[in-house]
């Protein structure tokens, strides 16, 4: 029976594009990658499909499953995926995600996969071995002969699913192996062995607690050498075929992030090539990990953006006590704070990655300037993800709370971003390291922040509130997270003062630097241009 008419219903968030942000379009164009602007699109229209979408939802109602052993009892070792899994991993290597950066030479290069990665969000689990390809390539390099033969094929718009020997494949994909039971983020504290033998190769020995995306072909692992803690490459499958000892044994069971398989790994005497000199891993693979840092921070602020389209999508069509959600006050004033911390976000994730490519090509005061700034940003913009979340899900009310509506799966992703390569206290100690080490660091950091003088008094009153934070060593480690959010916010200020939407600047100053705002989101002082800021989050469905 028909027992009533459904209505006040929100029409499905599909068909739009998912690269039509305006603080990502500006930070493109800002930051050399404007002529990747079609390509770009063409992606954020695929991200905006229902299609896309459904992939998404699939591969994390569906999440791997491993193999360990065959019919017949053998050690296999595989992990099993969804095919939407598989879709999506195709259209981000067929479009770039992976490292094809490395192999463009065009200025911006890094800057465009930075977008893209932003862009293309139907799921966050597949964007972790996307990512470790993409930053494996500059740690590599530190064996010539390797990255010789392995970096066309991590560089190739080829996904090339399978365990087979990596040489003989179209495209491979590369995953990192750091972390053990005892030590967590203390490396230093590894126990696994590497015994060097007579072809040049190594033996290991021991285990990995967390190893991410265990499906990949290559790893980057840390292991102890007789000259001290050092970096190799151990391969899934070795070049005859046959299986690396590489033991897989179990998955781990996450919060969030299910569509992507994490493991425990033990290593039987696995093959490995040695990367860098031995008693040197920290330093070979830390440019992998800061590579993955950036990528935690363009993670954190796209997981910000889909949730605050998703609440302005909800807020614009729905009504409640006689008016739709976007026209009453305080709604407005929720989705305008959400919006302004989605753009402070961007446009820092977007200065992060033209550093990032100026830095590779060769730009000392743009590598002083990332080595801080993007500690920093690690630090703030992922701690900033889950509280962001919360609030956009609650935009929704009830429907926000049911799996269906995609919130719940954005929530659980939020405080992975924050945890992955170093957790906030990591980051926030980083940070002070860079600033006592390195004098360029600071003044490249410090030019940055002041190239905005003059132009917001709330600005400046912050800069020098932080030169003052900075100047007082006492208690420094105590006080490390309230330093580091301070050179975050003054940072973000500067950038939005001479690169983001008036309004949206004005909105942040006085907000974050001139204190005139609560502890929670929706709490803007008056007088905010409230329907500038709201516009641009709206996204534009067709």
């Amino acid at each position: 029976m028909t027992t009533h008419e459904v209505l006040n219903q929100v029409p499905p968030l599909v068909g739009y594009d998912a690269a039509d942000d305006p603080a990502l379009l500006d930070g493109l164009a800002r930051e050399g990658a404007g002529w990747a602007a079609v390509e770009l699109h063409e992606l954020g229209r695929i991200g905006g499909t229902e299609q896309a979408i459904e992939h998404g939802r699939l591969a994390n109602e569906h999440p791997p499953v491993l193999r360990t052993h065959d019919r017949y009892g053998h050690r296999i070792d595989e992990v099993e995926f969804h095919p939407s899994w598989h879709e999506l991993m195709r259209t981000a290597v067929t479009h770039g995600l992976h490292a094809a950066p490395w192999a463009d030479d065009r200025p911006g290069a890094h800057v465009a996969r930075a977008a893209k990665f932003y862009t293309w969000r139907p799921d966050a689990g597949h964007g972790c071995p996307i990512s470790m390809t993409y930053a494996a390539v500059p740690a590599l390099r530190h064996n010539a002969e390797l990255a010789a033969q392995y970096e066309p094929l991590l560089t190739a718009a080829a996904y090339d699913f399978g365990l087979r020997p990596p040489l003989a494949k179209q495209g491979l994909l590369a995953g990192m192996s750091m972390t053990e039971k005892q030590g967590g983020s203390d490396v230093r504290a590894n126990t696994t062995t590497a015994r060097p033998e007579p072809d040049g190769t190594y033996r290991l020995v021991g285990h990995k607690w967390f190893t991410s995306a265990p499906m990949c072909d290559i790893f980057l692992t840390l292991a102890q050498a007789p000259g001290g803690l050092t970096c190799f490459l151990v391969p899934r499958v070795l070049p005859d075929g046959t299986r690396n000892p590489m033991r897989l044994m179990r998955l781990k069971d996450k919060l969030g992030n299910r569509s992507n398989a994490s493991a425990e790994v033990e290593y039987e005497h696995a093959v490995a090539w040695r990367v860098g000199d031995e008693g040197r891993g920290v330093r070979t693979i830390i440019d992998m990990v800061n590579l993955t840092r950036l990528d935690c921070v363009i993670g954190a602020a796209a997981g910000m953006r889909q949730g605050l389209i998703t609440a302005a999508h909800h807020a614009t069509h729905r009504r409640a006590f006689g008016r739709y959600l976007v026209d009453q006050p305080l709604m407005r004033n929720v989705l305008a704070d959400l919006a302004v911390e989605s753009e402070a976000a961007t446009v820092l994730t977007m200065r992060l990655a033209g550093a990032t490519d100026r830095s590779a090509r060769g730009d000392a005061s743009e590598t002083a300037f990332k080595r801080l700034a993007l500690a920093v940003g690690k630090y703030w913009v992922c701690k900033r993800g889950p509280g962001h979340a919360a609030e956009a899900l609650e935009c929704l009310g009830g429907n926000g709370y049911v799996e269906e509506s995609g919130m719940p799966r954005l929530f659980r992703e939020s405080p992975l971003n924050s945890i992955w390569e170093g957790s906030g206290n990591v980051a926030a100690l980083d940070v002070l390291r860079a600033l006592a080490k390195d004098p360029q660091v600071v003044e490249a950091f410090r030019a940055e922040v002041t190239a905005a003088a003059g132009a917001d008094a709330r600005l400046d009153a912050a800069v020098r509130q932080l030169q003052a934070d900075l100047s007082d060593h006492g208690e420094l480690e105590l006080r490390a997270r309230r330093v580091v959010e301070r050179l975050a916010l003054v940072l973000q200020g500067s950038l939005l003062v001479r690169h983001g939407h008036p309004a949206v600047a004005d909105a942040f100053c006085a907000s974050r630097l001139g204190g005139d705002h609560g502890q929670a989101f929706g709490t803007l002082p008056s007088g905010v241009d409230f329907a500038a800021i709201i516009s641009r989050a709206v996204p534009k469905v067709s």
